[in-house]
């Protein structure tokens, strides 16, 4: 895409948030549902394909410049910028692995809009990672699935599951696979989450699978690629999106607090007048520019082939701990007001606290920052 339709795009997006989306925020709080409606929507306006190749019906858009198209859409509804978030990276780990027939199966499908997929691998007894205990084992033309995941996004509305196991028997990444698990998959039972703090409507799921049967062709790749997709074709990427997503939202906020600071007059003066406010937003504004800098960074690697997956987690590290502060000062700018329900600002209060658990936590980013330099 070049740089003046690229530009085009992006007015366009902001002029849809700043728009319809408005509405479509307020009654996704309302009703605390976000429906395949709201997907549909995003489909109709080629939000959802952005990144896909062109030859399996996508835009062909530089990861770099995605990211300057999630860090707006972060400044809508938290559910919003997860189904954008989702849409544009749910084929990425697996189309390395997948056969012809199931690029026409599934994932040009997916990346259409025609099908929904979500990606399943945490689980509530494990950590997202090689520990995972959800197992399979093949039966003639089948794979039988036992195990559980939980917290999956938009698992009350999905029509399929990327679901990462493991061959009975197996330990770390070996055997580890990956299937696309149909909604109706007998076997599988569906229960919704309690809602969430934040990302009203995001409809999170538990997945029960008691001999849970799906048919062998469903299998993406081989046994062994598994979690080395997930981990490598989706995770960074992944990382890096999240990273951005806290810039977008931080950006937001700023913006809410900047307004408030020059119209809340207190004792005959403006906020915004007082040294203290003043030292408020240039902290902010510092600590919004650093963050998107490392994303942007990790953007061009990515492009270049060149990303390694501790500059993923440098940029998501630090990109959460500066939304942490910059919402808190937000919130403080506007003062009780901003407390009450129904304010914009307390829902990205809200909002900003789920990226910090949104692919790996603080915890695990410094783990794998520091493996990078201790070897």
């Amino acid at each position: 895409m070049d740089d003046k339709t690229f530009q085009q795009l992006k007015d366009e997006i902001k002029a849809y948030i700043n728009g319809p989306l408005q509405e479509m925020s307020k009654k996704i709080e309302e009703t605390g549902r976000c429906g395949k409606e709201v997907w549909n929507a995003l489909r109709e306006r080629g939000y959802l394909n952005l990144t896909a190749p062109e030859s399996l019906g996508g835009r062909s858009l530089s990861f770099s410049k995605y990211l300057e198209i999630i860090e707006l859409f972060a400044q809508s509804h938290g559910s919003i910028r997860v189904i954008i978030h989702v849409s544009n990276g749910i084929w990425r780990p697996f189309l390395p692995i997948v056969n012809e027939e199931q690029k026409e199966r599934f994932v040009k499908p997916l990346i259409a809009g025609d099908i929904l997929a979500t990606f399943t691998l945490t689980e509530p007894n494990s950590g997202s990672g090689a520990d995972i205990k959800t197992t399979v084992r093949r039966e003639g033309s089948e794979y039988i699935i036992n195990g559980e995941k939980w917290m999956i996004s938009f698992g009350d509305i999905a029509d399929y599951f990327l679901l990462f196991a493991r061959l009975e028997g197996t330990t770390g990444y070996d055997g580890t696979l990956a299937l696309m698990v149909p909604r109706h998959a007998p076997g599988l039972d569906i229960k919704l989450m309690p809602p969430t703090m934040g990302q009203t409507g995001t409809g999170h799921a538990h997945l029960i699978l008691k001999d849970a049967r799906v048919p062998s062709e469903n299998l993406l790749g081989k046994p062994g690629q598994g979690l080395i997709a997930a981990l490598n074709g989706f995770l960074d990427p992944s990382r890096i999106s999240v990273a951005m997503t806290c810039v977008g939202l931080a950006q937001r906020a700023f913006d809410l607090a900047v307004n408030r600071a020059n119209e809340r007059v207190t004792f005959g003066k403006p906020l915004s007048k007082r040294q203290l406010i003043q030292s408020h937003i240039a902290e902010m504004a510092a600590d919004i520019e650093a963050a998107r800098l490392l994303c942007k960074n990790a953007g061009h690697l990515q492009d270049q082939g060149a990303l390694v997956p501790a500059k993923a987690s440098m940029a998501k590290f630090y990109s959460v701990e500066m939304l942490k502060r910059v919402t808190d000062k937000a919130l403080q700018i506007f003062g009780g007001i901003g407390y009450f329900k129904g304010s914009e600002i307390e829902r990205i209060y809200r909002d900003a606290r789920m990226q910090w658990f949104e692919e790996g936590t603080a915890e695990t980013q410094k783990v794998v920052i520091a493996k990078h330099f201790l070897g």
